[in-house]
């Protein structure tokens, strides 16, 4: 049951936010928008596969300012959202590198280099005069050298698919979420099964977590099942809340 005196909420993620992907998402935002007041977090990665460096992109920063000037909340996305890591060492690492995904930048760092690549991160931020309080790792995948790297950090949370964590401490806190796997057809097809039941078993969860990517909004099943979702929960009387509002909403240090 959500815990006395927290309304129940709801969390809008769109994940891999940049100028290459930011037309995928772009019909998908102005329809949330029409809904009404709905806050999302934007996971923006700053240079996505090495060929979309904000800072070459002044219209999409433009974007951004307006989306933070509505409310949303800037999280970082790990750095360039592409696994450039020397080759796997173990079939285990194959598997979640080359199968589970190629895009677990974060997995197999050493705490020196993802210590760079989160100051690097944070220092476009700075630059951009952007707030930023949280990151997340492509995939959710993060070494234990990027753990310890993120204590040295002045962010306050990262999260993995179904918790948030505060830093330094990585104090765990429930906030679980839906996601699809849609780059195929079948796949959508069992996406829309399993959080189907998956949100039938979060009824009384304090908040739902929507992890959306731009390969969904290039599917209109998909684009729409994440709009008509939203829409049952904010019927339902959740609250849509940015993960960094959320978060400060919880009971805590």
């Amino acid at each position: 049951m959500p815990e006395q005196n927290q309304h129940p909420s709801v969390l809008l993620v769109l994940h891999d936010v940049a100028p290459e992907t930011w037309p995928d998402y772009q019909p998908f935002v102005e329809a949330v928008d029409a809904l009404g007041d709905i806050p999302m977090t934007l996971l923006v990665v700053p240079d996505f596969h090495r060929r979309n460096p904000v800072q070459q992109a002044p219209a999409f920063r433009q974007v951004l300012e307006r989306r933070l000037s509505r409310g949303d909340e800037l999280a970082l996305h790990g750095y360039y959202h592409a696994d450039d890591g020397p080759p796997p060492r173990s079939p285990r690492e194959y598997f979640m590198r080359r199968i589970y995904t190629w895009e677990g930048e974060f997995y197999a760092l050493g705490q020196a280099q993802a210590l760079h690549r989160l100051n690097a991160g944070i220092e476009l931020f700075q630059a951009c005069d952007w707030p930023l309080t949280g990151f997340v790792a492509p995939a959710w995948l993060m070494s234990e050298g990027t753990r310890q790297a993120l204590r040295e950090t002045p962010l306050h949370y990262t999260s993995d698919p179904q918790h948030l964590f505060r830093l330094p401490d990585f104090s765990r806190i429930d906030a679980p979420g839906l996601v699809w796997s849609a780059r195929s057809a079948w796949r959508r097809g069992l996406s829309k099964v399993l959080s189907e039941a998956r949100r039938a078993r979060l009824q009384q969860a304090a908040t739902i977590r929507l992890g959306l990517h731009p390969v969904d909004m290039r599917h209109a099943y998909s684009r729409r099942y994440w709009l008509d979702t939203l829409q049952q929960l904010l019927q339902q009387g959740r609250t849509p809340m940015t993960k960094m509002a959320w978060l400060a909403s919880r009971p805590g240090p």
